[in-house]
């Protein structure tokens, strides 16, 4: 997949990984706006070539109480508005075909969920869009089975794809990093690594999903190191009382020095 065939995305020539983040879902204009603003500085400044992640709607909650979003197109407006403020490409996850289509018209990048990733109408609805479509490995299948969920793509005339990795599942409460999938995956696509997705503990007794973001700057410069063409973070300046998935945000406060030394890894890297 071509990078600059996202719109809006910069810094393509730089030779550094690609970096999609943001926070997990859209709790409002002003958190979305400030998150943006600070990640766009750093990867300004880094040459990182990026993609704001929000998701507009979290549709696969363990309890019903759970936080689901604020409204479907009122979200889908405050990507439209991160991406209108910054001139940055946007990108959000879907989960049904009615959301590919009404996604598109607000974001540049259509997420699959890992859940959903082997769901053939979506996967082609999303890719009729003529969107990049970034599919999610489910942490139940293999690198090597991803190849026909990208062929799902291919053939529906669209050859932008990419898929990412978000670990699998290592008993029933917490997740493993195989980076042999990572040349794997390499093969037949673009191959991101989800690194704070890699770091929940899924399945908790209270029904809230827990994390390890002491491991995040592990699991990241692992990836890097591996080869890896973009990385996923997902970062909130206040993860404790973030919305969704807070146990496993980085924090926005150490992003900076975060992307400093993955992009000096990179760096040396390509060296080789």
């Amino acid at each position: 997949m071509n990078l600059q065939n996202i719109p809006q995305i910069k810094n393509t020539d730089s030779g550094n990984f690609f970096l999609l983040a943001g926070p997990c879902a859209i709790e409002g204009e002003e958190m979305a706006l400030r998150i943006a603003e600070h990640i766009v500085k750093v990867t300004d400044r880094l040459q990182i070539p990026y993609v704001f992640k929000g998701s507009f709607k979290k549709a696969n909650r363990s309890r019903v109480d759970s936080f689901t979003g604020i409204g479907d197109e009122k979200a889908l407006k405050v990507l439209r508005k991160v991406s209108e403020t910054f001139g940055v490409p946007t990108v959000t996850d879907i989960h049904t075909n009615e959301d590919a289509l009404m996604a598109a018209q607000y974001v540049d990048v259509l997420q699959i969920p890992a859940f959903l990733v082997r769901q053939t109408d979506l996967v082609v609805a999303a890719a009729e869009t003529g969107r990049t479509v970034n599919l999610k490995k489910g942490q139940f299948m293999s690198p090597e089975s991803m190849k026909h969920a990208v062929q799902k793509v291919l053939d529906s005339s669209n050859d932008k794809v990419m898929v990412t990795d978000r670990g699998t599942m290592f008993g029933y409460q917490d997740m493993v990093v195989d980076f042999r999938g990572i040349p794997t995956m390499r093969d037949f696509a673009t191959t991101v690594l989800d690194v704070t997705h890699s770091l929940q503990q899924p399945n908790q007794v209270a029904g809230v999903t827990g994390g390890r973001p002491d491991m995040i700057e592990t699991i990241a410069r692992a990836g890097i190191a591996t080869g890896v063409d973009g990385i996923f973070i997902e970062t909130h300046f206040d993860p404790a009382n973030a919305k969704s998935d807070g146990a496993n945000m980085l924090h926005l406060d150490y992003f900076e020095g975060l992307m400093e030394k993955l992009t000096a890894i990179r760096r040396t890297i390509n060296q080789f």
